[in-house]
């Protein structure tokens, strides 16, 4: 409770007089802020349009996708297979002239290409065989192409391979007659495809190699004891 102006003594009321007086005058308090209301843009119809059209689009890419992985499970597509199913060594020659050895050659390969796809049919666009031994390589041929490959299908190809004055490094010079005298003979046949799968309307084309490690006696009546393929 404030004291009285009568009962306070005169220094104090001219205390209280001279602080009212130094004290800053109130500032008035800010005014409310305004709102700026935006007029609300209307989606132009170019852009309803693009909208639809990505929608239908999306889809469309689903639905593409759902009959893809149908038809995937229902056919279990299967690459052919490349086999070596017999072979013939002819004629093995190392001369040694310089500046290296050489060696000439003559090979026969019955190839079996077979479809093991029970629903789909495949066309071979493309088919090469390359002869090998100890990684060099000896002899190459184009298989006839294309030729188609219905389903469960299997092919015999002769294969004529024929090496004619290959250079060879003096140690494989020198491994190749030790092979041939001691009558187990080891080539190496590569061969590389461009196939094309045929499923009623959809085509589609990849690449397939398959590599066969070979076995064969001394020639000149050389035959097949042992074979390893590989198909990828």
């Amino acid at each position: 409770m404030a004291t009285p102006y009568h009962v306070q003594s005169p220094r104090s009321i001219l205390l209280k007089m001279i602080a009212t007086k130094q004290q800053p005058p109130a500032l008035p308090p800010p005014p409310p802020p305004k709102l700026i209301l935006q007029p609300r843009q209307r989606t132009s119809p170019a852009m309803w349009c693009a909208a639809i059209v990505c929608f239908a689009f999306s889809l469309l890419l689903i639905a593409a996708g759902a009959v893809i992985l149908v038809v995937f499970l229902a056919v279990r597509p299967r690459a052919p297979s490349f086999d070596a199913a017999g072979a013939t060594l002819n004629a093995v020659y190392v001369g040694s002239t310089s500046p290296a050895p050489y060696v000439n050659g003559d090979m026969t390969v019955a190839a079996n290409v077979s479809n093991p796809n029970q629903k789909m049919d495949v066309v071979f666009r493309s088919a090469a065989v390359e002869l090998f031994f100890g990684g060099r390589r000896m002899a190459a041929q184009a298989l006839p192409a294309p030729f188609v490959q219905r389903r469960g299908q299997s092919q015999i190809i002769s294969v004529h391979m024929v090496s004619s004055q290959v250079a060879l490094p003096p140690e494989l010079a020198v491994a190749m007659v030790n092979q041939v005298r001691s009558n187990r003979v080891v080539y190496t046949i590569r061969g590389t495809f461009k196939v094309q799968a045929k499923l009623w309307f959809w085509h589609y084309t990849y690449s397939m190699s398959a590599l066969c490690d070979l076995e064969l006696t001394a020639p000149p009546c050389g035959v097949l004891v042992a074979r390893r393929c590989i198909t990828r």
